[in-house]
């Protein structure tokens, strides 16, 4: 699963392997390694939420929980389940912050192109 960071955006594209495990699972996770230490690094994982979805209607539909260490982006069931098994490429969300900022979040296909 490739990650990409840039200011206020976070973007995950997955392989067909990595979409299928996603499938299969729920759950599919990177990590980088910073260091000989195997603390000094970053993992990070695109999860599904149980079905049905948990989330109440205030809640943000895609979340992402962070601690030291830990990245994860929390996808509602029934939005996992169509973009796995439709020929939908992604989907992106606007997680308001602070101070009227916003995370933009993108989960994407990453899949070879078939001329």
């Amino acid at each position: 699963m490739k990650l990409r960071i840039e200011d206020d955006t976070l973007r995950l594209r997955l392989s067909q392997g990595e979409l299928d495990e996603f499938a299969q699972m729920g759950r599919v996770e990177g990590a980088v390694h910073f260091g000989l230490n195997p603390a000094q690094r970053l993992t990070y994982a695109l999860e599904r939420g149980s079905e049905p979805a948990q989330t109440l209607p205030e809640a943000e539909p895609v979340q992402v929980h962070y601690e030291p260490g830990a990245l994860t982006v929390l996808v509602p069931f029934a939005l996992a389940k169509t973009w796995v098994e439709t020929d939908q490429n992604g989907f992106s969300h606007l997680l308001p912050l602070a101070e009227n900022q916003h995370l933009r979040i993108l989960v994407e296909k990453d899949l070879d192109c078939r001329h």
